[in-house]
């Protein structure tokens, strides 16, 4: 028997949000080295911490989403900078509510509760069609909202055919 296997990279796009913390860090790290070294050195301790921040910030503004499905068991890793990875997300797929579009009127009920948490694991383009899986992770009804290509939603749909919409 086949094991369903099916891959995906989904690269999260950048906001303007992303852009200013980058580019904010980098001008106020450039500035407090430029005023340490014309005026007291007690500055270099303010540009030590921006250098730190950098380092720590920068690479979560240029995220890529890697999804990995087998035999129902679904893995969502962050992969930041094309250099660090780790895992965000597992769960089973035979344990969620639902799976279906989130423009889908199957969605209706769960896109107008407030008091859910939504998880979002996609691009962020309102555009392409994204899924929303809702599951209980940690006692608590969430939204994981996925971007999967045709071939990963079929795998879904084989593993759980009463669960998965496509439409």
């Amino acid at each position: 028997m086949s094991d369903l296997y099916s891959e995906l990279l989904v690269k999260r796009e950048r906001t303007i949000k992303d852009s200013i913390v980058k580019y904010g860090l980098i001008v106020l790290t450039v500035i407090a080295v430029i005023a340490s070294l014309i005026s007291t050195p007690l500055i270099w301790i303010a540009a030590i911490a921006l250098g730190i921040a950098c380092y720590f910030v920068i690479p979560k503004t240029d995220v890529e989403y890697e999804y990995l499905f087998v035999n129902g068991e679904f893995d969502i890793d962050m992969v930041m900078a094309k250099s660090k990875r780790k895992r965000v997300k597992s769960f089973n797929l035979s344990e969620a509510d639902l799976v279906a579009p989130l423009n889908s009127h199957r969605m209706d009920y769960y896109n107008g509760n407030q008091n859910m948490k939504v998880l979002d694991y996609s691009s962020g383009n309102p555009q392409h069609k994204r899924f929303g899986v809702i599951t209980r992770l940690d006692n608590a009804t969430c939204k994981i909202i996925l971007e999967p290509d045709e071939a990963l939603a079929q795998a879904m749909k084989k593993t759980a055919p009463s669960k998965v919409f496509l439409d």
